[in-house]
């Protein structure tokens, strides 16, 4: 991964290796020409420093124990007519692995995805309504944290009321500094889901440092996908803020490259 990732960015073409999960082989290589926007995506982009090194901008979605507990006996009961006690083993039979070389990579991640159970309904174990925090490292080069109403500061909010429909159990709304694995943070939280999207333009327009083009765009990614996995909770509205996020932040490294060694300098 390393010699591949770096050849890539240094301009050279390579030959990645497809493992064929269905077959356990190899599959013919793909041939991978440098693009201007490489993504990294699977369960250990972060694992080695020489890697980590590489990215520009890194991105772990963590989800809770309890949340992928009640995700999988819905999928693979339901779908794939799995016993309970099967789907049990299956996840403790993955657990040593999963705690010895992917969730240490969240510490390493400018930017955490975190979806939780929710705190609305006493007792929730079904894991339709989400709590999601949006965990974002201080001091990274191009990024600026998103915040809500006022930056720094750590404020509670309840926007359920005249401006927001919100049916059982509503939506709050929290944000404030925080420490993580030993760097400072910003964490912004979504607690419940939307009744109507077309009515979050209401929360967009109380949040700052969301790298929008125009007003209403959040709203209008959001709508536009409407019919996506998570579209009405904090799961696709913070995935959505961080894309936008991603392009300004290339969109910043770009026009620093671009620059002459002499405006560098100056810079």
């Amino acid at each position: 991964m390393y010699e591949q990732v770096k050849a890539i960015k240094d301009g050279t073409a390579v030959e990645k290796p497809i493992y064929n999960h269905v077959t356990g082989l190899l599959d013919p290589p793909e041939l991978i020409k440098p693009p201007k926007i490489l993504v990294i995506e699977g369960l250990h982009p972060m694992y080695d420093q020489r890697v980590r090194d590489l990215l520009d901008f890194s991105i772990y979605l963590d989800i809770s124990n309890e949340v992928k507990f009640a995700w999988k006996i819905q999928r693979d009961m339901a779908e794939r007519g799995h016993s309970l006690e099967s789907i049990k083993a299956s996840i403790e039979a993955r657990k040593p692995d999963f705690d010895a070389y992917i969730d240490p990579q969240k510490q390493y991640a400018d930017a955490v995805i975190e979806v939780l159970p929710t705190q609305l309904i006493p007792d929730d174990n079904e894991g339709k309504v989400l709590r999601v925090k949006l965990i974002m490292k201080e001091g990274v080069e191009f990024f600026s944290p998103v915040y809500l109403f006022d930056e720094g500061s750590s404020i509670s909010w309840i926007p359920c009321g005249r401006k927001l429909t919100c049916s059982y159990p509503g939506i709050k709304f929290s944000y404030g500094p925080d420490a993580y694995y030993g760097h400072e943070v910003s964490v912004l939280e979504m607690d419940g889901q939307f009744d109507r999207l077309d009515e979050l333009i209401y929360v967009e327009s109380h949040l700052s440092n969301i790298s929008t083009k125009f007003y209403g765009e959040v709203t209008q990614q959001m709508l536009k996908h409407a019919d996506f996995p998570g579209s009405n909770n904090g799961t696709g509205l913070f995935q959505t803020i961080v894309g936008l996020k991603i392009r300004d932040l290339f969109e910043q490294i770009v026009a620093s490259r671009a620059k002459t060694p002499v405006e560098a300098t100056k810079a």
